[in-house]
C-alpha cells in the first residue's frame, strides 16, 4: 500500500493505493473558495492552509491504513510547484516515512498527470495491468492544466519523452486571464466553458497562434492580448450583450490550437503511436474533451482521458505514477528528496 501526499499548489491531497487490488481510499482539501475572494491564488495563504489541513488528512490515512500498519511506502510530490506549498508535503512524507521506517519516492506533479489516464485502466483490471498499458504503447499525451501545456511521448519502456511545451502562458492560464478581462470570477476556465455553452464561437476570430507545422510548442499570450483589444473597442454594454460569443470564441481559440497541435505531433510522429491521451486541470473542459475523441476517432486510436476527479491536483496520480513510473525511484537518504521548483518531465 502506497500514502502519496499532493501539496503543490491549492489542493491539500492524500490517497492510499495498492497495486494489486487498485484505489483503496483518497481525499482533497479544496481551497477555491478561499482564493476566489482575490482573484486567484496567494501563495503565502496556500502555504497556511495546507499547514492546517495536512494534519486531518493524515488522520483519515492512518484510519483508513489500519493505523499505517500496512503501509510500504510513501510517495510525495517534490514539483514542480509553489515552493512553500511542496515544502509543506515534503516535509509531512519525509516525517512520516522516517517515523515508520518506509522507503520514501519523490514524485514530478508532472510525471503525475502523464500517467493519470491509466489509473482508470487499472481499475478494471488490475490483473491484467502491465498487458493492457503494454498494449497502447507508445502513447501521445497531452497535459492541459494552469500552469503547464505539454505534449510528451510515453515509450514502450515507459519512459517518458517531452516532444513540446509552452513559450509563455499556460492554456489555463490563458482562459484564467480572459476570464479576468472578461470580467469574470475565479476559477476562470470553468466561468468562461458555462457562458460560452450557449455563445457562437465563430463570432469573433480571435488568433490560434499555430505556427509552422513541425513546430510543436504552444503559444497563447497572442490570443490574451488579441482579447485585450478587442474589449477596449467595444462598450461595456457591448460586452455584457456579447459575452457568451466572446467566451465561446475565446475558448475555441485555444482548443484549436491545442487540437491542431496535436494533430501535428501525430503526423510528425517517426513511429505510429497505439493511444492518445488528455490529462490536466483544463482536461475536463467538455469542448476540449470533445475535440481530442473526434481526433482520436478519426486517427482510429484508442483515446485515454483522466477521470475528471484525476485532472486536477490529487494524490491518487502522484501514489500511481510512484508505481508505474520507472523513473520514479525510492530514496534511501532523506536529504536527497529537494523541491523541484522547474520542468523535469523527461
Amino acid at each position: 500500500m502506497i500514502l502519496a501526499i499532493e501539496t503543490s499548489c491549492d489542493e491539500t491531497a492524500a490517497a492510499l493505493f495498492a497495486p494489486a487490488r487498485g484505489l483503496a481510499h483518497e481525499w482533497v482539501h479544496s481551497q477555491i473558495a478561499l482564493h476566489g475572494r482575490h482573484g486567484g491564488v496567494v501563495p503565502d495563504l496556500a502555504t497556511r492552509e495546507h499547514l492546517r489541513a495536512i494534519a486531518p488528512l493524515l488522520e483519515q490515512a492512518r484510519d483508513a491504513s489500519q493505523n499505517f500498519s500496512t503501509l510500504t511506502r510513501v510517495a510525495v510530490t517534490h514539483g514542480p510547484g509553489l515552493a512553500g506549498c511542496l515544502a509543506i508535503g515534503v516535509a509531512a512524507a519525509k516525517s512520516l516515512a522516517l517515523a515508520l521506517r518506509l522507503p520514501l519516492t519523490g514524485v514530478n506533479h508532472l510525471r503525475g498527470h502523464a500517467f493519470s489516464p491509466f489509473i482508470a485502466l487499472h481499475a478494471s483490471s488490475p490483473e491484467k495491468f502491465s498487458e493492457n498499458l503494454d498494449a497502447l504503447l507508445p502513447h501521445l499525451g497531452l497535459i492541459v492544466s494552469g500552469g503547464n501545456t505539454m505534449l510528451f511521448r510515453i515509450e514502450r519502456d515507459r519512459r517518458l519523452a517531452l516532444l513540446s511545451t509552452t513559450r509563455d502562458d499556460a492554456a489555463g492560464e490563458a482562459l484564467d486571464k480572459g476570464a479576468k478581462l472578461l470580467g469574470l470570477g475565479y476559477p476562470g476556465g470553468p466561468l468562461v466553458e458555462k457562458r460560452a455553452a450557449t455563445g457562437n464561437a465563430a463570432a469573433f476570430d480571435f488568433p490560434r497562434g499555430i505556427g509552422p507545422r513541425n513546430d510543436l510548442d504552444f503559444s497563447f499570450s497572442g490570443l490574451k492580448t488579441a482579447l485585450r483589444y478587442t474589449l477596449e473597442k467595444m462598450t461595456p454594454a457591448e460586452i455584457a450583450a456579447r459575452l457568451p460569443d466572446l467566451c465561446a470564441s475565446y475558448q475555441q481559440a485555444v482548443i484549436d490550437a491545442l487540437v491542431r497541435k496535436t494533430t501535428n505531433a501525430l503526423a510528425l510522429s517517426s513511429e505510429r503511436v497505439a493511444s492518445l491521451g488528455l490529462s490536466g486541470g483544463v482536461a475536463n473542459n467538455k469542448p476540449l474533451r470533445a475535440g481530442i475523441e473526434r481526433l482520436a476517432r478519426s486517427q482510429r486510436l484508442p483515446l485515454l482521458m483522466a477521470e475528471p476527479c484525476h485532472t486536477g491536483d490529487n494524490a491518487a496520480m502522484i501514489a500511481f505514477a510512484a508505481w508505474v513510473d520507472p523513473q520514479a525511484r525510492s530514496l534511501d537518504d532523506f536529504a536527497a528528496l529537494r523541491i523541484e521548483p522547474g520542468l523535469e518531465l523527461a
